[in-house]
């Protein structure tokens, strides 16, 4: 079990813990701070975000930036990451592919899970699928995630 899965754990369950791990996080890694996520659920193999829909994350159509939810998709699909990776590998993104489906126009909640499995035998890509739906549960937009994982030397 990760470090950071036992955190969240012990964390999440108490008054305001969610609060204090996104804050931990944004702390450790600074730029996620920018979009002031919120998470909501953890677990190898699942990772759920949230975001508000206010000024700082929006573009000039009003609504919520591209580059707002690639980092909402990189956030979630790293953490998912960070919890299912065994501790004997590592892991960095390796790419990103994205589709904007839909204006977004309200609050969003991100969701990671695999796509693929992963093969610990080797360093290898582990793909990565986050989805953004909005308050309505559309998809407002999509990312698959390339991961590279391996041993730790």
């Amino acid at each position: 079990m990760s470090n950071t899965l036992e955190i969240w754990q012990k964390m999440s369950s108490k008054p305001g813990g969610k609060w204090a791990f996104t804050k931990a996080l944004c702390f450790k890694a600074p730029y996620f701070g920018s979009i002031s996520p919120k998470f909501q659920e953890l677990r190898p193999e699942f990772c759920k975000i949230s975001i508000t829909k206010r000024r700082s994350v929006l573009n000039h159509l009003g609504t919520v930036h591209a580059i707002a939810m690639c980092n909402m998709a990189e956030l979630a699909g790293g953490t998912m990451t960070e919890v299912t990776v065994p501790a004997t590998h590592r892991w960095i993104p390796k790419g990103m592919t994205v589709e904007y489906l839909k204006k977004a126009n309200t609050d969003l909640i991100a969701t990671a899970s695999p796509e693929s499995t992963m093969d610990l035998s080797k360093a290898s890509e582990f793909k990565v699928n986050v989805v953004v739906r909005d308050t309505k549960a559309d998809i407002v937009f999509r990312a698959v995630i390339n991961m590279w994982v391996s041993p730790k030397k």
